[in-house]
């Protein structure tokens, strides 16, 4: 398959200031930068999109992708991003016929960075994810893996992480100012480089688990979505459809599984602790 023609118009995650510490003294600090990117498809503008700009071109492929506006890979035609004028082109071959259709219905969700996802979307039924199994001693060797990344948010915070993962190996891993952002970027990659990432089973998240990023991991064929933070109801139901296993509040040797069933299994229970929630 030829590669596809796209600029690799990356820019630093990251940019220093000056600040005055709480000891009245001065002294630079780095912090996560923020650009806007207007993505358009086929000449026809799209949305505009908050992001560091480490890796433009897969984050709006991946965007378009999740959206339901790119149907394939072999759809595209080039991808072109241009920070002077802050834009991503997309050309493809066969757009949406029912482009307007689409963009006049949008759903508000609480995803940050992006918080939109177009209305039909949700009534979507993506092709249903491997039903994973997952091992709890995995889980925590994936967690303590995962603790070599986050290289932006040590060093000026205010950006979510995503990884793909197989098993307890990080086949790669995004930063990004939103967490769709960062799920979209890594979903832009699966087509854009056809790595070893299209391999993965398991899915990463600093951010909560809604309704937007249990769809975007289904689509993705990815049937079990791993994060350190909490899960809200839409996320629950979504993930009951569409048959994906849900690992929440995962920190040190805690987790709250949902929709376990027989895919989870218990081979490192820790020992408890006085003062320990019961079961």
């Amino acid at each position: 398959m030829l590669a596809l023609p796209r600029t690799h118009a990356r820019l630093p995650a990251t940019l220093e200031i000056e600040v005055v510490d709480e000891y009245g003294e001065p002294r630079r600090q780095a912090i996560a930068a923020e650009r806007a990117l207007t993505v358009y498809l086929n000449k026809r503008e799209i949305v505009t999109l908050m992001t560091l700009g480490a890796d433009p071109e897969a984050l709006v492929v991946g965007y378009l992708r999740n959206q339901g506006l790119v149907a394939a890979r072999e759809d595209l035609v080039q991808v072109a991003v241009d920070w002077e004028v802050e834009s991503a082109a997309v050309v493809t071959r066969h757009p949406p016929e029912d482009l307007e259709a689409r963009l006049a219905t949008r759903t508000v969700t609480t995803g940050c960075g992006q918080g939109t996802v177009f209305g039909r979307l949700l009534e979507s039924i993506p092709p249903t994810p491997p039903a994973t199994r997952l091992s709890q001693s995995v889980l925590y060797r994936l967690l303590d893996n995962l603790g070599a990344y986050n290289e932006t948010y040590r060093s000026a915070g205010a950006v979510h992480g995503c990884a793909l993962c197989r098993q307890e190996v990080v086949l790669d891993f995004v930063e990004d100012v939103g967490r769709h952002n960062a799920v979209d970027t890594l979903a832009g990659r699966q087509w854009l480089e056809e790595a070893e990432s299209t391999a993965a089973d398991i899915f990463y998240t600093t951010g909560r688990l809604t309704s937007e990023m249990v769809l975007k991991v289904a689509q993705m064929g990815i049937g079990v979505l791993v994060s350190r933070s909490g899960v809200t109801q839409k996320g629950v139901e979504l993930a009951s459809r569409f048959g994906v296993l849900l690992i929440a509040r995962a920190k040190g040797k805690h987790f709250q599984a949902i929709h376990a069933g027989e895919r989870l299994v218990l081979d490192a229970m820790p020992a408890r602790r006085p003062g320990d929630r019961r079961r």
